[in-house]
C-alpha cells in the first residue's frame, strides 16, 4: 500500500483543487478541458483524413502512369474518394469530356471549341484545386486558435487564482511559506492545463499544415503534367 501513497495524495491534490477553485477559475479550467478534448478529436480525425488522403493518393499516381487510357484512369479515380489528386483528375477529365462531345456536335462544338479548349480543363482542374485545399484546410485553424490562445487562458486562471489566494491570506493574517505555497501552486494549476491543451494543438497544427502544403504543390504539378498531356493528343 505504501508505494500507492504518493498517487493518492496526487489524485487527492486535484480534486482538492478543483473543490477549493472560484467560480472564474472552474470556468477556465472547464473550458480548457473542453477545448483539450476538442483538439484531441480534430487531430485523430484530420491524421486519418490525410494519411487517406496520402495513400489513395500514391494508388491513383502509380494508375495514372501505368494506364495507357483515360478512361480506366478516371473509373480507378471515381473509387479514390479520399485522394485530392484523384478529383482534380476527375475534374480535368469530366470537362475534357464535354468538350470532345461538343466537337461532335459540328459547328457548334467548333465554337464551343474556339471560345474554350485547352483553357476550360484548366480552369475545372485550378476550381478542383482549390476546393480540394479548402476541404483539407476544414477546422484545422481550430487548432491554431487552441495553440494561440489556451496559454493565455490558462494564464488568466493563474491569476484569478493568485488574486483569490492572496485575498485569503491577507484575511487570515498569515504570510507564511505553508500558507501561501498551496494556493498559489493551486492558481499555477490552471496555467498547466493551458499548456496541456496547447502544446498538442500547436504540433498537430505546423504537421497539418505542412503536409496540406504537399498536396497543394502535389495538385500543381499533376496539373501541369495532365494538361500537357492532353495536349499533346486532344488539342494540336
Amino acid at each position: 500500500m505504501t508505494p500507492h501513497l504518493p498517487l493518492a495524495l496526487g489524485a487527492m491534490n486535484y480534486v482538492e483543487i478543483i473543490r477549493d477553485a472560484s467560480f472564474i477559475e472552474l470556468a477556465v479550467l472547464l473550458l480548457l478541458m473542453g477545448v483539450s478534448v476538442a483538439s484531441w478529436a480534430l487531430i485523430a480525425m484530420k491524421a486519418a483524413q490525410l494519411s487517406k488522403a496520402r495513400a489513395q493518393s500514391l494508388t491513383f499516381l502509380d494508375t495514372f502512369w501505368k494506364a495507357s487510357r483515360l478512361e480506366t484512369i478516371y473509373q480507378t479515380a471515381q473509387k479514390l474518394d479520399g485522394s485530392p489528386l484523384s478529383k482534380v483528375f476527375c475534374a480535368g477529365y469530366e470537362e475534357l469530356s464535354k468538350l470532345a462531345q461538343a466537337k461532335e456536335g459540328g459547328a457548334e462544338g467548333a465554337m464551343a471549341e474556339r471560345l474554350g479548349g485547352i483553357e476550360n480543363v484548366e480552369r475545372a482542374l485550378n476550381r478542383a484545386s482549390t476546393a480540394q485545399i479548402t476541404e483539407l484546410e476544414a477546422r484545422v485553424s481550430f487548432l491554431g486558435t487552441v495553440g494561440a490562445a489556451s496559454p493565455f487562458v490558462g494564464l488568466f486562471g493563474t491569476v484569478i487564482g493568485i488574486l483569490s489566494a492572496f485575498n485569503q491570506i491577507a484575511e487570515q493574517g498569515n504570510a507564511t511559506l505553508a500558507t501561501v505555497a498551496a494556493p498559489v501552486g493551486n492558481a499555477l494549476f490552471a496555467t498547466a492545463a493551458g499548456l496541456f491543451a496547447a502544446i498538442p494543438a500547436v504540433v498537430a497544427y505546423n504537421s497539418f499544415v505542412s503536409r496540406i502544403k504537399v498536396f497543394d504543390t502535389e495538385m500543381s504539378n499533376f496539373s501541369a503534367d495532365f494538361l500537357n498531356i492532353i495536349k499533346r493528343h486532344f488539342f494540336r
